[in-house]
């Protein structure tokens, strides 16, 4: 079974490209936890994430909006003491500021989802790459999506990290052509 290159190096990482990675997301909670993740990841490896996605489920409230968005300056020093996650001041604050704007959004339209897959029309763009290399680090759209967020008030959410929480979540399929997940994926709303 021919999969993208860039996840055949370690377990986790090939479970995620199969179960997870490119399949189209529309519930508030799971765009939220990979909101959270993709800006924790800035400047690190997604393996890395990965790895600590658990901790990170059980520090986090199962990444509720709602309880992360109450979080207070106690709760992100404890956070900030946690060993199974990414100790960073910036992330940690920067994930309790996204969870408040994150309910804004809501707010203003209803769920995260309309507001985020509006962007594309509420279907995902299909790419046609046939190498890695392909595969772009940001676009001219993840650069729209970055700006509006960044206007809304979010942090870490420039357009590579727009662009990764895409990929992540369906709003793009970017598997290699050669990949069983592109077929597999390609009219999956």
């Amino acid at each position: 079974m021919k999969r993208c290159d860039w996840c055949l190096k370690n377990d986790l990482y090939i479970d995620y490209h199969d179960t997870e990675w490119g399949v189209p997301l529309h519930d508030d909670q799971l765009l939220f936890e990979f909101l959270l993740l993709e800006g924790v990841q800035a400047g690190l490896s997604w393996l890395t994430v990965l790895r600590k996605r658990e901790n990170y489920r059980l520090a986090y409230d199962n990444f509720d909006p709602i309880k992360v968005a109450a979080y207070d300056d106690a709760k992100m020093q404890e956070l900030l003491q946690n060993e199974g996650i990414i100790r960073n001041r910036l992330k940690v604050a920067a994930s309790v500021n996204n969870a408040r704007r994150f309910l804004e959004v809501q707010q203003e339209f209803g769920s995260f989802d309309k507001y985020i897959w509006g962007f594309v029309d509420f279907k995902p763009i299909v790419n046609h790459f046939e190498k890695l290399e392909e595969l772009p680090a940001r676009t001219e759209l993840s650069d729209q999506i970055s700006k509006d967020m960044k206007k809304r008030g979010f942090k870490f959410v420039g357009s590579t990290i727009v662009y990764a929480h895409m990929q992540a979540t369906g709003m793009v399929n970017d598997h290699l052509v050669s990949c069983f997940r592109h077929a597999e994926l390609d009219g999956v709303l």
